[in-house]
């Protein structure tokens, strides 16, 4: 019998919420001081720590399942966004180059987002679940640090070469991708007490610590059940 979780549902939700918002803030360059970045950089972040607790307090399989609904979310926005933004806009709307602007979707940076999202989104989870076998359940710190550390490294250079490949070249594209692996990494580093704090209460409130060895580590089955 499938056990029933009393917040599983809502930290699925935000966890997808925050994805498509980061994309969405991802179309507006921002600049910190020499540093240029993406406004998907001020929330994304926060998808990491959501992934965490999801495998950390309910497992890999419902961390994995979580991943697929967001990733399904992602790809519905996008087809909704470009079927309207070729709709033939009505006379008395005048924003057709704003909205082309802000929701017109590049193909290249589409597939870099969504590509990056599911390679750093599984192979977090699956670190953290896997250390978290071979620790024990102990040294939560280590598997929080160590999993964002794969994880967003492999995000980032997933993304830095399918989005900027050919246009980002040598030493541009390497800087590129270590600010952006650091910074990603360095939040979760900054909010690892807060983190600690959220997955202990809500081991209380689920009454569920899960980190059996026998768990599916299959990267990319779909868990429907």
């Amino acid at each position: 019998m499938q056990k029933s979780f009393k917040y599983y549902d809502i930290i699925l939700t935000v966890f997808a919420a925050v994805l498509l918002i980061s994309n969405l803030a991802g179309t507006k360059l921002i600049a910190f001081g020499p540093i240029t970045t993406d406004g998907g950089a001020v929330l994304f972040p926060l998808a990491y720590i959501l992934g965490d607790i999801l495998t950390e307090i309910y497992g890999y399989k419902y961390a994995r399942r979580a991943i697929w609904t967001a990733f399904g979310i992602m790809l519905l926005a996008v087809a909704a966004f470009t079927v309207v933004r070729y709709m033939p806009p009505a006379p008395e709307y005048t924003a057709q180059a704003s909205y082309e602007a802000v929701l017109g979707f590049f193909p290249r940076i589409v597939a870099a987002s969504l590509a990056a999202f599911l390679t750093g989104s599984f192979l977090n989870s699956f670190v953290l679940a896997k250390l978290k076998v071979k620790t024990k359940g102990e040294k939560l710190w280590l598997r929080l640090i160590g999993s964002t550390f794969v994880g967003e490294f492999f995000d980032t250079v997933v993304f830095a070469l399918v989005a900027f490949g050919g246009i980002l070249q040598g030493t541009g594209m390497l800087v590129y991708i270590l600010i952006g692996w650091l910074f990603k990494t360095g939040v979760e580093v900054v909010c690892l007490p807060i983190t600690y704090r959220v997955i202990a209460k809500m081991k209380q409130i689920e009454k569920v610590d899960t980190y059996d060895s026998k768990t599916d580590f299959t990267p990319f089955r779909v868990d429907l059940d």
